[in-house]
């Protein structure tokens, strides 16, 4: 049975076997990342950024016989941003390759055309099913990064300590819990704006004017996201030279996801970019003691940063690769499949 779904209004019960089934993937497909939680489940699948919209749908088991509420077998939901969707499928191991992942894509693939777009985006994760599966259905690769992984374990924390105080005279640096503050908000955004032709990708865009800035923090918030902030301030200009976040998330506590890092073109060769990601570490030691891990995203070609990545304890994991699909050939695609199949049966 596959369903339209609400997860603001869904069942406990359903957001507890669907947490099962992302987990279950996660075991399957990145064994070494940690299991989610429940904590703002319901939140991180329903909040969203003024202007966009979240669709999603569940495919559940026929009910047990006891009554009791039908297992999570899939689920997909499709982010309506920009002039793009963008696409998350879940399908639990125990029922993959039976035809579920395309049931889930074409539904989604329709909504998506119905509503006016003319391309979906996923991000795919390297060395997984997940790739073979993409590619069967006419997705084309058009960017990759590389996800390296921290482990907080094995800091020479000393050294990290010397790391965070390599600024340059006339630069100092302040951690922010929470996000900026609201004086130094027009300059933070000013320091995005500068080098957004640079940002990485499409399907985690950043915001680059102060109110879409207070939005995507609000939103953050909201889903059960918690941010931290580290900016490298200009003393003369009192500019934001640099700065990078990192988000805690309270689904998974035990790996914060690294978000941008950006240091201001006028502003490098001063030892910036280590400085403050080393700050960072060195303030989430303190600030979040779950945590174990830090996970970043880099692009392949960006050697500078992949170099301080190094220098700071970080090993490269794997590909994380954006593909996309013109969405009238992946209907066109999913239905003549859909029909070839219907006829089989009939026969």
């Amino acid at each position: 049975m596959v369903r339209e779904w609400d997860p603001r209004t869904a069942s406990s019960a359903e957001i507890t076997s669907l947490l099962d089934t992302l987990n279950a993937v996660l075991a399957t497909d990145l064994p070494q990342d940690p299991p989610w939680r429940e904590s703002s489940l319901r939140e991180y699948l329903s909040e969203v950024m003024p202007g966009e919209r979240r669709i999603s749908w569940l495919a559940q088991a026929e009910p047990g016989e006891d009554g009791g509420p039908a297992a999570v077998l899939g689920h997909v939901q499709v982010l309506l941003l920009g002039g793009i969707g963008v696409l998350e499928v879940l399908v639990h191991p125990s029922v993959r390759r039976t035809g579920l992942g395309r049931t889930l894509v074409r539904l989604a693939g329709r909504r998506v055309w119905d509503e006016g777009f003319q391309s979906i985006g996923v991000e795919v994760v390297g060395g997984t099913p997940a790739v073979a599966f993409y590619d069967s259905l006419g997705f084309a690769r058009e960017y990759v990064e590389t996800r390296s992984v921290l482990d907080l374990t094995a800091v020479d924390w000393p050294a990290l300590a010397e790391m965070a105080t390599g600024v340059a005279a006339g630069y100092h640096v302040e951690f922010h819990p929470g996000g900026p503050p609201e004086e130094l908000l027009e300059a933070y955004a000013r320091a995005k704006a500068e080098v957004r032709d640079v940002d990485d990708g499409e399907l985690r865009p950043s915001s680059y004017d102060p109110q879409r800035l207070r939005e995507s923090l609000d939103t953050l918030h909201r889903r059960g996201m918690k941010p931290y902030i580290v900016l490298a301030l200009h003393e003369h200009s009192g500019e934001v030279a640099g700065l990078t976040e990192v988000v805690v998330p309270a689904q998974h506590p035990t790996r914060a996801d690294q978000y941008d890092t950006i240091v201001v073109q006028d502003h490098r060769g001063y030892g910036l970019d280590r400085a403050i990601k080393a700050r960072m570490l060195l303030e989430l030691r303190s600030a979040e003691p779950e945590l174990a891990e830090v996970q970043t995203w880099n692009a392949q070609a960006n050697e500078a940063m992949l170099k301080v990545n190094a220098e700071l304890g970080y090993r490269p994991d794997r590909e994380w690769c954006e593909y996309s699909v013109d969405v009238a050939e992946l209907v066109h695609r999913l239905d003549a499949g859909a029909a070839g199949r219907d006829g089989g049966r009939s026969q």
